[in-house]
């Protein structure tokens, strides 16, 4: 291999792994825009940090009124609003645990809970978030969660 070579190899490999690190950078700050968004109750910054069409994927809760199939930016967005509309926003609670950045992709871990309004019941449970961020937007956001603890915090 001549030297020429090894430096070209050099520089493709430095000049990668600094675009990488540049876009796990923006995704990392896209998420803590987010989750900033979220904790304000901003809904009409989330609909700009929302892709046009979004991979929303939560498991169906008939239970949840809050918790339904959503595509859209908006859509997405009005998910925080319509949460607060049916529990107690003072018993709301969300820690984040781990937070991990890999180039497009981010996963939150936790633990959440809360009060169903019309119930007076509460659930928690730990939960995963799997959030990709391309051009500066949110694509995909997969949320699990324990959906039998609010299903039942639902229940009359």
């Amino acid at each position: 291999m001549s030297a020429t070579s090894v430096v070209t190899s050099a520089v493709t490999t430095a000049s990668s792994g600094s675009t990488a690190r540049s876009v796990s950078e923006d995704t990392r700050a896209v998420v803590q825009e987010f989750l900033a968004a979220r904790i304000a109750g901003d809904t009409a910054r989330l609909v700009t940090l929302f892709a046009d069409e979004v991979d929303w994927q939560l498991a169906e809760n008939p239970a949840a009124a809050w918790i339904r199939p959503r595509s859209t930016a908006v859509e997405c967005a009005a998910q925080f609003t319509e949460l607060m509309v049916h529990t107690v926003p003072e018993d709301a609670r969300a820690s984040v645990d781990t937070f991990l950045v890999d180039g497009t992709g981010a996963v939150l871990m936790g633990h959440l809970s809360g009060t169903v309004r019309a119930t007076g019941k509460s659930f928690g449970g730990p939960f995963a978030l799997h959030l990709t961020v391309e051009d500066g937007r949110i694509t995909r956001h997969h949320l699990y969660e324990n959906s039998l603890s609010i299903a039942e915090a639902c229940t009359p």
